[in-house]
Parts: structure tokens; C-alpha cells; sequence
């Protein structure tokens, strides 16, 4: 089935999966069409159906201490949309403690709606919980007041103002948890709809050497399975759905999210994609390209190994980290192409796969350190302090936000490393940086 915008009908398909009226010149254009909104009845009716609750332990063992994620982003509208002039609508975030991406349904602008503002609001809000929830204070401790992904992404809901529709994946480090009394950090996962996530570990042996290997993943959240219609985080108005009310919204997040709790451990590799990845590379395809572009020969690049031998993991740069998430949207918009013989690309949804827009996030997990304890206090001084001048706080100063998103690359189909994780800290003095312990 296919979901009309309009009044919040369906319509069956032919057999074949060409589409009729109206929808012939998109499908002649993009391929098999892009994702539609989904109706207030049709979430509701599928929401014990695509629902997970699940959590993933290892038992391994590491030395006791706070991680966090370094990664980088890159996102690209498909270059056939690009030339039509429709809106990169997706987003991505990476920040300490918060990995994630959103894919907004372009369909919306159909009726005068930006597609690319709800998506971007709610990762916005999404790291502005997590920020104030999850990064480890100078004692090695977070807030008592983070209550899990469901709560997080539920309020950071409530705190968006935009109209649109999206879904959503985000992977949140929990420095919380702990097992025998151990400190143990998970990784949560929350899905809304079609983007996926894979865990990536690193496994030594004496003939491969290093490589990485997949030790978990995600599934598409997808209403009876059809590739256009995806679970969704929405909120509409009457032009668009007269049966809707935001509380179905939040019950989509509350009943209909699948949630992971999978163990962590330094030098884990985890990448997050939009369908336009997923929906385009198969999974191996995946893992073969992350070792083909960071070869590891030596036992000393692997955490556990560096623990044993008493020698300091050795994390990837981020750049490298953005060079991966960049081959991999270049290798989904392959996919859509025909060879010299005419032939297309097998892909997990058919051949060609889907022409959409398409971001990739990737981030290493790594030590929470000193220097970013001191780092990311300072970062929350100054964002309160901007808040507080720039916004109409108390101070009353007339001054203009800055909005980092306005800084764009020449070419605006590309985001390239357009996320806020850093590791910069040559403004720091030497005293600065031996006042902060980590335990």
C-alpha cells in the first residue's frame, strides 16, 4: 500500500509496482518513489506489530571507564533530486554522547511545508537532552535524571515547534549502567521507522589480522513491509491529516519504537544511515568497505589487545571517520546507476535501488578523558551564556542568533562533517587541563 496526503487514504499498487496517475512522473523520475507520509490510522493499527523491546549483553571485560563517541557525517541529495531542486530533508547529529540521523518524507512540501525543519529541530532538541543528561561530570558521574531513549526522544518531541514528518534513529551512550557492580556503558538504541544502525566490532586473528565484524544491527520499522511507508515521528496540520493529534505522536514513540540496549566497548564502530543507505548497500557490503578503508594490521590497534599489553588505544581520526560516511552515500547513489551493459546493481530492495537523499553517520567509540570533561563544560558555559544574551534572556541584549546551519558548502546537496563533535583543545591552558579527574 501507498498513503495519499491529501485526505489520509491508501491505494493498492499493481502487481508490477508502477505507479498510476499522479505518481507516474515522480516514479519516472526518482525510480521507485520516495517515502510517504503515513496517516494517523495506519500507525496506530501497526503499532504492536513493528514495536521492540530488547537488550543485547556482553560479558566482556574492559577497564572501568566513561566512553564516548568521535565521529563524523556526510549527507548528499540523490544528484537526480539535486538537479530538480528538492530539499536535502535530512539531518544528522554526533555529539558526546548522542549519534543520530533523521529522514524527513519530502512529500510534505507539497503543500508548502519545509521538510528538512522538523528533522532538524528534533536532533537539535535530541542533543540538547542529551548534553544535559548524559555527559559525565568531573567525578565520572551523569544526571540521576536521564530515564532511558523513550523519555529523551519524547520530550525533545515536545520542545520542536515544526510541521513535517520524519523518521528517526539515535544511538544515546549510557555511562550509567553497571553489571557486578562494575561500570559497564550500553548503548541505546530508539528507531522511529527506516533508518538502521550497525554495531561494529573489531576481531584479531593470526591469518586476517584486524577486522571488523558486525555484532549488531537494526531492522526498518515499515507498515506491512512496503518501502514507502515507514513508522513516523509527525505533526501535521488539517491541510494534511484532519484525524490527527500530536498524543498519537507520542504514543508512536512511546508503544511503537524499537529499543535495543546493546553492551559497548571501546574501539566499537557504529554507523547510522538513512533508508537511501540501507534501502541501497547490503550490510556486508558495508562491513567490507569499513575494512577497506581502515586497515589495522597490528594487535596494538585492537582496544583489548592495547589493555593487555598495557599500551593506550590508538583512536581513528576524524576525518577518516567522514571519509568512510562520505564512500558510503558515494556507493549508495552507484547503486542507482546502470553499468555499460545496461545492467543495474542488485540491491536489498531490487535492482537500482532507490535514487533519495542519503546521510551517514560514523562514529568510534572512545575514552571519556580529562581533557573532554574540561572540553564539554566549557562548550555548556558558552552555549548557556549565548542563550542567555542572544535569545532574549534576561540581559535584554539586542544581538542576532547564530545559527551554525547557515554555514553551507558551495555545493548545497553536501553536508560534509556538519556535525558538532570536536576535539580541539589547544585554547586550553596547562592548568586548565589537570583540573579535572575522571574516576
Amino acid at each position: 500500500q501507498a498513503c495519499s496526503l491529501g485526505a489520509g487514504r491508501c491505494w493498492q499498487l499493481p502487481r508490477a509496482g508502477r505507479a498510476t496517475g499522479a505518481m507516474q512522473p515522480m516514479q519516472r523520475a526518482f525510480g521507485r518513489s520516495p517515502t510517504f507520509l503515513v496517516n494517523t490510522e495506519q500507525q496506530r493499527s501497526n503499532l504492536d506489530a513493528l514495536v521492540r523491546r530488547e537488550q543485547h549483553l556482553a560479558e566482556q571485560y574492559q577497564k572501568n571507564k566513561p566512553l564516548m563517541f568521535n565521529g563524523n557525517v556526510y549527507q548528499k541529495t540523490h544528484p537526480q533530486k539535486a538537479v530538480l531542486g528538492h530539499r536535502d530533508a535530512d539531518a544528522t547529529v554526533v555529539s558526546p554522547m548522542l549519534l543520530g540521523c533523521a529522514d524527513g518524507v519530502s512529500q510534505i512540501e507539497e503543500f508548502g511545508i519545509d521538510a528538512s525543519k522538523l528533522p532538524r529541530e528534533l536532533l537539535d532538541a535530541c542533543e540538547e537532552q542529551a548534553m544535559n543528561l548524559l555527559v559525565p561530570d568531573q567525578t565520572g558521574h551523569i544526571s540521576g535524571a536521564y530515564q532511558g531513549p523513550i523519555p529523551l526522544l519524547r520530550e525533545a518531541f515536545k520542545n520542536t515547534r515544526s510541521l513535517g514528518s520524519t523518521t528517526v534513529c539515535l544511538s544515546v551512550l549510557d555511562n550509567s549502567t553497571r553489571i557486578h557492580g562494575k561500570l559497564h556503558p550500553m548503548m541505546a538504541i530508539i528507531s522511529v521507522g527506516d533508518c538502521e544502525l550497525m554495531v561494529l566490532r573489531q576481531s584479531y586473528t593470526q591469518h586476517k589480522g584486524l577486522r571488523y565484524e558486525t555484532v549488531f544491527n537494526t531492522e526498518m520499522q515499515r507498515i506491512d513491509g512496503n518501502c514507502q511507508c515507514p513508522l513516523q515521528v509527525c505533526r501535521v496540520d488539517d491541510r494534511i491529516d484532519g484525524a490527527f493529534d500530536e498524543r498519537m505522536t507520542i504514543e508512536v514513540i512511546e508503544r511503537g519504537s524499537a529499543v535495543h540496549m546493546v553492551s559497548v566497548y571501546e574501539g566499537d564502530l557504529v554507523i547510522i544511515g538513512s533508508d537511501g543507505v540501507f534501502d541501497n548497500l547490503f550490510k556486508d557490503e558495508v562491513v567490507q568497505l569499513v575494512n577497506r578503508m581502515i586497515p589495522r594490521s597490528r594487535p596494538a590497534a585492537h582496544a583489548a589487545h592495547a589493555a593487555r599489553r598495557g599500551e593506550a588505544y590508538r583512536p581513528l581520526e576524524r576525518q577518516l571517520l567522514g571519509e568512510v560516511a562520505q564512500r558510503i552515500v558515494e556507493l549508495c547513489h552507484s547503486k542507482t546507476q546502470a553499468d555499460f551493459t545496461g545492467k543495474y546493481p542488485e540491491t536489498p530492495i531490487g535492482k537500482g535501488g532507490k535514487r533519495d537523499d542519503t546521510c551517514c553517520a560514523v562514529g568510534e567509540v572512545i575514552e571519556w578523558t580529562e581533557v573532554d570533561c574540561l572540553y564539554w563544560e566549557r562548550v555548556q558555559r558558552q552555549r548557556r551564556m549565548q542563550e542567555l544574551v542572544t535569545c532574549g534572556g534576561i540581559l535584554g541584549l539586542n544581538l542576532m542568533c547564530i545559527d551554525d546551519d547557515d554555514d553551507e558548502d558551495d555545493d548545497e546537496s553536501v553536508i560534509h562533517g556538519g556535525s558538532r563533535s570536536a576535539r580541539d583543545y589547544s585554547f586550553m591552558s596547562e592548568e586548565e587541563s589537570h583540573s579535572c579527574s575522571v574516576m
